[in-house]
């Protein structure tokens, strides 16, 4: 009869140990505690979002807000040693030969289009511009470019090359970024730049004639195998298939034991390895920003490689709550690196490179996030910072309006730059 008793104790101060219950809906007992929520909640996924959120540690294992983080060496090491498994970047490891294919210059630039053969995928194109009347090296500056819903297109994004721009390249510059081509922009302030198409973008994009076992459902796809591909008709069916493919994509790159934001980042350190080599460019004076697809690869990119001695992210920094709770439906399939936020915040990705110079830029208006988890963001960056005493290296800044980087926004990241690689 005690053992029968204290059974009965066992089950009912367990059960009042791990759950909370409103009406026919169980929380657990942790998620009441962090969130306050006792009732089914509104998220992007339903009543669940309380559930997942409360997944998510106040801390994660691996941050330096932790008190046992005392040095940054020691912890940088062990949190870039899990990023690195988790990302499981394939290796590349043979540089490739870069062919040149024209020398030409616009714009006051002295501009190369290159190319260069990685071990699987088509050719990477790419440009190089800098100052026409250069003399020696110049520090030099990797440009990542956006997402944009807009994957026929990848470094054209953000350059201007010649008079004849494609009307879709300029609606999509006059749109994000004030009518700048910004590449060209911060090559004539004294920098070698250097922007190639990503992983599935431009050249590397994936060809539908290159397809089988699927088909373009119910899309409109007589516009992708056609005779004209820059036609603007053809190249938005491109995107729009190219859209619904991504979860193809993702899936298929899961099962071969790797992450997008893995094949980001090793084809984006072939690139900088690649820039760094140039004869031009003085290589311990490297950076890289972008905005959007360009921010979140700036993350991947400047958090884990000490060569990028200046980031700018521009409209790419919130919390994985954030992403849990509100936004992942804005995102593309390419953010998302499993069992990584149980070591990392999304922020403390970039927040590795410290003490190393950081800028990041929001839009107050921007819809691909919430505000209050931008912020929050911000205060986790800042904590890193402050406690790894750098706190003069890193800022975070705002301004009114959607999901941009315009002129202003430039001419703050131009001048960040121009302070921490020239000095």
């Amino acid at each position: 009869m005690a053992k029968n008793d204290s059974r009965r104790r066992f089950l009912k101060q367990s059960a009042g140990a791990l759950l909370a219950v409103q009406g026919s809906v169980v929380f657990p007992a942790e998620t009441v505690r962090k969130t306050g929520i006792r009732h089914p909640a509104k998220s992007i996924i339903g009543g669940y979002g309380p559930w997942a959120a409360s997944l998510l540690p106040e801390v994660p294992r691996l941050s330096f807000r932790r008190e046992k983080w005392k040095k940054v060496a020691g912890w940088q090491r062990q949190a870039r040693e899990k990023v690195g498994e988790l990302l499981a970047a394939p290796p590349v490891t043979v540089l490739p030969e870069v062919k040149v294919e024209r020398h030409y210059s616009y714009d006051g630039l002295a501009i190369e289009e290159l190319s260069w053969q990685l071990p699987y995928g088509h050719p990477t194109r790419a440009v190089v511009l800098k100052p026409a009347n250069a003399t020696g090296p110049l520090p030099g500056i990797l440009v990542l470019h956006d997402h944009g819903g807009n994957k026929y297109f990848g470094y054209r994004k953000n350059v201007r090359i010649s008079d004849a721009q494609h009307p879709l390249l300029a609606a999509h510059q006059e749109r994000y970024y004030e009518d700048n081509a910004w590449a060209n922009e911060i090559a004539k302030r004294g920098y070698v730049v250097m922007v190639h198409d990503a992983f599935t973008f431009g050249s590397r994009r994936v060809l539908f004639q290159d397809m089988e076992g699927i088909s373009g459902g119910p899309l409109n796809t007589s516009g992708l195998t056609g005779q004209n591909p820059e036609a603007p008709e053809n190249i938005q069916a491109y995107n729009t298939w190219a859209g619904h493919h991504e979860h193809v994509m993702s899936k298929s790159l899961f099962s071969a034991g790797t992450t997008w934001p893995g094949v980001f980042l090793g084809e984006d350190q072939v690139a900088l390895s690649l820039l760094g080599a140039r004869n031009d460019v003085i290589s311990d004076r490297l950076g890289c920003g972008g905005l959007s697809g360009g921010g979140l690869r700036t993350v991947y990119l400047a958090g884990v490689d000490d060569r990028i001695k200046c980031a700018a992210c521009v409209g790419f920094m919130t919390t994985w709550a954030d992403f849990v709770l509100h936004k992942s439906y804005t995102h593309t399939w390419m953010t998302y690196t499993p069992l990584l936020p149980a070591y990392l915040e999304f922020p403390e990705i970039l927040g590795l490179r410290v003490p190393l110079p950081t800028l990041v830029q929001n839009n107050n208006q921007d819809a691909l996030f919430t505000l209050p988890e931008m912020k929050k963001a911000d205060t986790i960056l800042e904590a890193v910072y402050r406690k790894a005493g750098a706190g003069d290296r890193y800022r975070c800044s705002y301004y009114d309006g959607p999901h941009k980087f315009d002129q202003a926004m430039q001419a703050e990241a131009f001048d960040w730059f121009d302070r921490w690689l020239k000095g």
